[in-house]
């Protein structure tokens, strides 16, 4: 029974990693040909490896792409519910301004845009 759950264990950190790998937005195409390889090549030394040298960060694009879900998800909802109103339009707006993702420039345009 304790080898079964080994097994199981070791199944399921093995298909963490590989999706993690996968999910890393900042490895070339090349480097996460590379792990993979390892990782099916030589199984145990390249999951260990991995996680020496990137799993410190694997939480950090979990919790990312789990956003970006959740944020995808409110956008589609938002766009079945309906139109929304123009003080949520001024809304968003104000909000991409605070994370200056648009200029102050760009916020005066749009918000003329929408009350007009």
């Amino acid at each position: 029974m304790l080898w079964f759950f080994a097994f199981i264990l070791w199944l399921w950190l093995l298909f963490a990693v590989i999706m993690d790998v996968f999910r890393s937005q900042d490895l070339s195409g090349w480097a996460k040909a590379a792990w993979t390889v390892a990782i099916v090549v030589l199984p145990w030394l390249g999951v260990i490896a991995y996680l020496i040298v990137r799993g410190g960060s694997m939480h950090e694009r979990s919790r990312a792409a789990a956003q970006r879900d959740e944020q995808a998800w409110r956008a589609y909802l938002q766009e079945a519910a309906g139109t929304t109103s123009d003080a949520d339009e001024l809304g968003k707006l104000a909000h991409l301004r605070d994370r200056g993702i648009i200029s102050e420039a760009e916020f005066e345009r749009g918000k003329t845009k929408i009350l007009t």
